[in-house]
């Protein structure tokens, strides 16, 4: 269906990110009429592929490696079928990064315990008989109390108990006390700052075990044809089961009648109608102010209220002749999707910069990127790469991101240069950069150039990536997308866990699509 004027479905769905998409997929595959409407002209939100270089470089965006959302049951099962039926892979690296060291050595995390722990060992037995206790630990207890977790269910067991015990500490703090040597702190706290939450934070406690641990399994897990696949994946499912994608059709209301949402105006005066419910991914400051003449709900007042934008971010995208390698200790040298810069007290000073307005130059986190490693049709002509680091929404000083971008994504690439072999002018064939302020163009979520959703601020002044609920005060409106528990990164987890919540409330078993 290309054009309508009044449209009448089971759901609505506002917003064709990867979760939306989840959402929508899960259930017009358990029977529902699916109407996914989109304000971009492409679907996918933060997780799509574009040319954004040169001809015939397929560049990730936004996101890049799809990790967490392989431990999710759309991915680990197979519930949709995305792989058996709709051609998704996954391409699982090793290594699965490789963190070069300021005195010219690397260390290199494996998609293996034993070899992991054999480099931890060259800095530190102590440390390394650690972390295997520690993945040992996650796989016999804490992973399962984390799937439940993902999903809002913790529940009063013993291992439950523990895993949010240890949650609820800082990542900072527990990995000092845990692991003696600073090559060691490095790899756990860089780790662990991969989705952007300050590691000193209370409740970023397990963050490092749990993002190392899905490095091992899956590596650097790679979609083949670039970040966009998922999406793409999903649409066709949606398509087959009779559901209908509008792109161009930005969502302006949210109507209201007889006390429920039944349906939504598009901004050229458009409607479409839903029989059972409505899913909005729309930022919860956007959402807010879709309610016309009808009153907001009252947790979506106060979700507004307490939610605030999360770290920035700034990107340096490049084109280049052939993909870049790492330099090791025994001076060989390795090609790897991923890699990654930057100590645990310029980490720190970073994220202090992003509240004072000033970047960090000296020694910024950075996450090095090279899909083409794992997936070379990215680039018939070359290779592609990617820096990603954390950088503050405004700058001090008066200063602009249009006058600084160009300096900092050059001092970037001179900073990764001095570590890795393929970053001279010679191999590099275009670059394009990012600012938090470029990214907050690229989305309506993207508040302050954050990708991954914000945060709220809770009653007793804690905080967390995302709301705790799927279902709005309001009967038959939900909530999906990266302000969703458990929040941002491309785990799909808030994309299901909405359809479970949508399914259960129209009167269809979840177990009908879900394991």
């Amino acid at each position: 269906m290309s054009s309508f004027d009044e449209l009448t479905v089971d759901v609505v769905v506002v917003g064709a990110g990867h979760n939306s998409l989840i959402t929508a997929a899960y259930l017009a595959k358990a029977g529902l009429e699916v109407a996914v409407l989109e304000a971009k002209d492409i679907i996918g939100g933060n997780t799509v592929t574009e040319e954004l270089t040169l001809p015939g470089w397929q560049h990730d965006s936004c996101s890049s490696a799809h990790a967490v959302i392989q431990n999710n049951p759309v991915i680990r099962d197979d519930e949709l079928g995305l792989i058996a039926d709709y051609g998704l892979r996954y391409v699982y690296t090793d290594p699965a990064a490789v963190l070069p060291l300021d005195d010219g050595d690397a260390v290199v995390l494996h998609r293996s315990v034993e070899r992991t722990a054999d480099e931890i060992a060259r800095f530190s037995a102590k440390d390394a008989q650690r972390f295997t206790t520690s993945v040992d630990e996650w796989n016999k207890e804490l992973r399962y109390a984390h799937r439940r977790w993902n999903t809002g269910e913790l529940t009063d067991a013993p291992g439950d108990l523990k895993y949010e015990t240890l949650r609820t500490r800082s990542a900072y703090d527990l990995v000092h006390e845990e692991f003696e040597h600073p090559v060691t702190r490095r790899l756990l706290l860089w780790m662990g700052f991969a989705n952007f939450q300050p590691p000193k934070r209370p409740g970023t406690g397990l963050l490092p075990i749990s993002i190392l641990k899905g490095r091992l399994d899956y590596g650097w897990a790679t979609p083949v044809g670039g970040s966009g696949a998922l999406p793409a994946a999903l649409a066709k499912l949606l398509l087959d089961h009779g559901g209908h994608i509008f792109t161009n059709a930005g969502v302006s209301e949210i109507l209201v009648s007889r006390g429920r949402a039944d349906g939504v105006r598009i901004h050229d005066g458009r409607i479409v109608r839903a029989r059972k419910a409505v899913v909005s991914s729309a930022h919860v400051r956007a959402m807010a102010a879709m309610f016309g003449a009808s009153e907001c709900p009252p947790d979506l007042v106060k979700a507004a209220e307490n939610w605030r934008p999360g770290i920035g971010l700034f990107a340096v995208h490049a084109a280049l002749h052939k993909d870049i390698t790492y330099r090791l200790g025994d001076g060989s040298e390795v090609f790897s999707t991923s890699g990654g810069l930057g100590g645990p007290e310029g980490t720190l000073r970073q994220i202090e910069g992003c509240h004072s307005g000033k970047p960090e130059f000296d020694d910024p986190w950075m996450l090095l990127v090279s899909s083409t490693v794992a997936d070379p049709d990215r680039s018939a002509a070359g290779a592609t790469f990617k820096i990603l680091t954390a950088a503050p929404a405004e700058l001090a000083g008066g200063r602009s991101w249009e006058e600084l971008g160009p300096q900092y994504a050059q001092h970037l690439l001179t900073l990764a240069g001095r570590h890795v072999q393929g970053l001279d002018s010679n191999n590099i064939a275009a670059i394009r950069h990012e600012t938090p302020t470029s990214l907050a163009t690229r989305s309506p979520s993207n508040i302050g150039g954050s990708c991954h959703g914000g945060e709220f601020v809770t009653e007793d002044g804690g905080v967390v990536p995302g709301l705790q609920h799927w279902a709005s005060s309001l009967d038959g409106l939900f909530y999906t997308g990266s302000m969703a528990h458990p929040g941002g990164s491309v785990s799909g987890w808030p994309g299901r866990n909405a359809a479970r919540a949508v399914l259960s409330t129209v009167g269809i078993d979840p177990l009908a699509v879900m394991s």
